[in-house]
């Protein structure tokens, strides 16, 4: 479903601030995967990301999905094909708009726009039945401004809104980072319901080595723009944070317990 080869990215090349972000780096996901992305400050994990949704363009190699070559298509052509939720919980929706313009705005995703755009009968009864699996009491606050909601509403209703319309890749940014540790365990007992459910492909950035550990069937480790461990099946259901810190340290050539941001489990 997602394949990336040989990828890198320079930022400020050819100055004293450059910086290598990503080098080299290859990944491919098979469909229905869930990839959990851990990785200290400046290891390229919300790089990667970035380069797959088109944010900017990558200096070389290339990325496809669902064996389209997406390389060098705009942001805004790759959105029909890919949910995002990012880690500040403003970033996801229109807080002007009500909830149900939100969603409105969600399921059409890569259609044409039309001045036409505001809420059917039909959807606003598919909106309530879909905010209500939530469990958050928001199909009962639809006409709400979005901006009057909590971190943790808006990162739900996010997550909602990325997945209304089934994208081929779903990337979580990171997307519990700002939540307190209560929120954040139910947004992440969200995302895993909506990816399950939809067997979604998907890229979850954490910087949380428990949830990297507790969450989806493949975890990724990332130092200095390139992938330093992959780990899946059964194997990683055998990891404890000792033993990936560890593996790390062997692996990175570190010893990664200086690092205060990994150890945030």
């Amino acid at each position: 479903m997602l394949e990336l080869n040989n990828i890198s990215k320079t930022f400020n090349p050819g100055t004293v601030n450059a910086k290598t972000a990503l080098s080299g780096l290859s990944l491919t996901l098979n469909d229905g995967d869930f990839v959990t992305v851990i990785g200290g400050n400046g290891a390229g994990k919300s790089t990667m990301l970035n380069a797959i949704a088109g944010v900017f363009e990558i200096d070389g190699g290339s990325i496809s999905i669902d064996g389209e070559d997406i390389t060098r298509k705009s942001e805004h052509k790759r959105a029909s094909m890919i949910g995002r939720v990012f880690q500040d919980p403003m970033m996801g929706t229109a807080p002007t708009m009500t909830i149900e313009e939100n969603l409105a705005l969600a399921a059409r995703r890569g259609r044409r726009r039309t001045l036409a755009w505001g809420v059917r009968r039909s959807e606003r009864a598919s909106f309530r039945d879909s905010l209500a699996r939530l469990g958050l009491g928001l199909e009962d606050r639809m006409t709400t401004r979005a901006g009057l909601l909590s971190g943790g509403q808006r990162q739900a209703l996010t997550l909602l809104m990325a997945s209304l319309v089934k994208p081929k890749l779903l990337l979580l940014d990171e997307h519990t980072a700002a939540l307190d540790p209560g929120t954040a365990a139910k947004v992440l007992e969200l995302s895993d319901e909506i990816v399950g459910e939809g067997r979604l492909t998907t890229l979850m950035v954490t910087h949380n080595m428990r949830d990297a550990i507790e969450h989806g069937n493949r975890l990724i480790m990332m130092n200095e723009g390139e992938i330093v461990l992959d780990i899946s099946g059964e194997e990683k259901k055998r990891l404890t944070v000792d033993s990936l810190l560890a593996r790390f340290s062997r692996a990175a050539g570190e010893d990664m317990l200086c690092d205060r941001v990994l150890i945030g489990a």
